[in-house]
């Protein structure tokens, strides 16, 4: 049986994984969970799994929990100490990652350090740490796999083929709410129209990236990094049906595609299988009723999201973080209301211009290198 662990099991990444095991009892047991305040739901979650370990990151969550539970026999756990327990318990197997932002990369190291495979969603981990857990994890002979659907499907369409036959990723986008939007038509959007997702149903702070075009550039970071692959090997191609996840390009001109309804429990499931596939109780894309596929080149220029990740990599080092913590402030205020949508690009390229690249940098430097970013757009007049 495998015993795993989950970072953000109250998320939507968290709870569709959840869903899953429990169709799946007989083959895989949750030994710890973990999350941010939602004190409720995690109850709900203990009652149902009954893990030995929880971690809330919220203290005065975590004394409601204790309170809610104090009937079973689970250890609570809190704060940043807490997810490191978690990630370094003996009687787990595998950890799925699926916290959102820069949170995820102390444990996520972690674990590796203790021989856990990784099930990735939490892709800010790469992006900012992908220098240090990539080498670790080859070291420490531990699976990477992810869960992300468009990094799954790349994941799929490179099984049984040598990566150094790969000319070319295709990383695949819905293009969004604003598809098709020019800047004039996005300065009054609102928190509430970014959230409107055509496709997927996602977190808030995911849906307003998929808007802006950075959710793809954070994803081109990640496929660098897992795929070993060279940075102009990678293009994005708007796909706004959603149906095909992503695509590898090869030097004979072969293109091989992984293609499904959008939804992320195929990625999860896959993921939590691999390399065994299992029975999915969901529908299957009709390509009758679907009629065609189409294609389009993303707007870099209104969406300047996704030219700004590419900058990011190509500068290295500790950019890539100012990229990431940029972007989850700025996303932050936008939803608060204080910020437009046009002044996320803005504030993530001032931030950017603003920031002297540290090479290779460690932990601690990548930690204070988002702190630096989130003070300077403190200070800045939005």
């Amino acid at each position: 049986m495998k015993k795993i662990g989950i970072l953000g099991s109250t998320g939507s990444i968290g709870t569709q994984t959840l869903e899953i095991v429990r169709s799946h009892r007989e083959e895989i047991q949750v030994t710890a969970l973990a999350a941010g305040s939602n004190a409720a739901l995690m109850e709900r979650q203990i009652r149902e799994y009954r893990p030995q370990a929880v971690a809330l990151w919220s203290e005065e969550a975590c004394r409601d929990l204790r309170d809610r539970v104090r009937d079973l026999d689970v250890k609570i756990l809190t704060g940043m100490d807490g997810l490191l327990e978690i990630a370094a318990m003996e009687e787990m197997d595998a950890l799925v990652t699926a916290v959102v932002g820069m949170i995820g990369v102390r444990p996520t190291l972690t674990a590796i350090e203790h021989g856990k495979d990784i099930l990735l969603a939490n892709k800010e981990t790469l992006v900012t740490a992908g220098h240090l857990l990539m080498p670790l994890a080859r070291e420490k002979q531990v699976a990477i796999l992810p869960v992300d659907s468009e990094h799954s499907a790349i994941f799929q369409s490179l099984n049984g083929e040598k990566k150094s036959q790969v000319r070319k990723i295709l990383l695949t986008a819905s293009g969004g709410p604003f598809r098709g939007r020019k800047r004039g038509e996005l300065e009054g959007m609102r928190a509430e129209d970014a959230l409107q997702h055509p496709n997927w149903s996602m977190g808030r702070k995911i849906t307003i990236d998929s808007a802006t075009l950075v959710n793809k550039g954070l994803e081109v970071m990640e496929a660098k990094w897992l795929f070993d692959v060279e940075l102009p090997q990678i293009q994005v191609v708007v796909q706004p049906q959603s149906i095909i996840h992503s695509m590898v390009e090869y030097v004979d001109g072969s293109i091989i595609a992984q293609l499904g309804l959008p939804d992320m429990k195929l990625p999860i499931q896959y993921a939590l299988f691999y390399p065994e596939r299992r029975p999915m109780e969901a529908p299957s894309v009709d390509f009758y009723e679907l009629a065609r596929i189409t294609f389009e080149k993303p707007d870099t220029e209104t969406f300047r999201g996704l030219a700004l990740a590419y900058e990011a990599m190509r500068a290295g080092g500790s950019m890539p973080t100012v990229y990431n913590a940029a972007n989850e402030k700025a996303v932050s205020l936008f939803l608060d209301h204080k910020i437009s949508f046009l002044q996320i690009a803005e504030i993530i390229e001032t931030c950017m211009e603003r920031h002297s690249v540290i090479g290779n940098p460690h932990v601690d430097q990548i930690l204070e290198t988002e702190q630096w970013t989130y003070e300077l757009i403190d200070g800045l007049r939005l």
